[in-house]
């Protein structure tokens, strides 16, 4: 039996969380519902913006969420990242460790500012990010534990790191020690704006092809460079053993290397998007860790999700997790 269920790579962002009308968005010049790399500088006049909001604050990043969300359900799970010896960055590791999560807290902290992710959610229930890397830009092979690696079932990695050179090549260094030790590969391509400004990034990442593979619709008919689903589904083939693409509202689509899957949606009211993807990860990242077919797996992910969506923030608390979970112990 492995140590760990998963072990995971991605960025760490403290995330700051407002809620905002759509005219905010239109002042700030800001892209809505999509996340978008600032400088500090940027994000600074964005929360000067913002100063008579008061904000959320928790440890997030894509890959993060799902590791929590996985811990929460009562899965195993290692997250390796990269924060400065800063106050954000303390309170970041302290909140995954609270989250059950173990880290690479040992390994060197530079100078510098802990990545922050200032998230504006309008009432629409949409999310906007607009995100200032710090040092987790500076994510490196030096923050991975190989140990914890090899000794896991699951890698998993997020499509954000595609943006910085030295994340790119440490997130492909991973999957290959986790090809070589018999770890199963997963990644989320994370954005519509990962796929659309760095595919060819993207496809070094997944190399010669990844066990599962999660998406949206937007994210996977952009790899395929088409606006059909079905092309979409097709294209995914390709690149991945299995995977799973979520259609909000319409569910999702789970291809478990033979048969495709429909994933019932489950109805709600939405007020807060963020995080919803990274907690469907996580959950079915879960399910299979129990050997659940991928069925099972992903009624469990849309389970979650929807609760996730129906109050702010990118997690709920782990006793809401565990009562998900119940319907489901059967």
């Amino acid at each position: 039996m492995a140590k760990y269920q998963v072990y995971g790579i991605g960025n760490a962002l403290v995330d700051m969380e407002y809620e905002v009308d759509a005219a905010d968005l239109g002042i700030l010049g800001i892209d809505k519902g999509v996340m978008t790399l600032v400088d500090e500088v940027q994000q600074t006049a964005i929360m000067s913006h913002l100063k008579h909001h008061q904000p959320r604050r928790g440890s997030g990043g894509s890959a993060a969420n799902s590791v929590i969300a996985l811990s929460q359900l009562g899965g195993k799970a290692f997250y390796s990242c990269k924060v400065a010896d800063d106050e954000l960055g303390h309170f970041y590791m302290d909140d995954l460790v609270r989250g059950g999560v173990d880290t690479n807290n040992h390994t060197r902290k530079d100078e510098g500012h802990t990545g922050r992710c200032v998230v504006l959610v309008t009432p629409d229930s949409d999310r906007t990010m607009c995100t200032f890397l710090g040092v987790s830009g500076a994510l490196s092979a030096d923050e991975l534990v190989e140990d914890a690696l090899r000794d896991s079932e699951w890698f998993y990695t997020e499509g954000y790191l595609v943006t910085s050179d030295a994340a790119r090549e440490a997130s492909i260094l991973a999957k290959g020690i986790a090809d070589a030790a018999g770890v199963k590969t997963a990644i989320s391509l994370s954005d519509p704006n990962m796929v659309k400004f760095f595919k060819a990034g993207l496809l070094e990442m997944i190399g010669s092809g990844v066990d599962l593979l999660f998406a949206n619709a937007f994210e996977a008919m952009g790899m395929a460079g088409s606006d059909d689903l079905g092309v979409a589904v097709d294209y995914l083939k390709s690149i991945s053993r299995t995977f799973a693409i979520t259609c909000g509202p319409d569910g999702a689509l789970v291809w478990d290397g033979e048969s495709l899957i429909e994933i019932a949606p489950i109805k709600v009211k939405a007020v807060d998007t963020v995080g919803a993807g990274d907690m469907f990860a996580g959950a079915f990242l879960y399910g299979l860790g129990q050997g659940w077919d991928y069925a099972r797996a992903g009624n469990l992910a849309s389970a979650a999700s929807a609760k996730l969506v129906t109050s702010l923030g990118p997690r709920i608390s782990a006793h809401e997790t565990q009562a998900i979970l119940k319907g489901f112990d059967s």
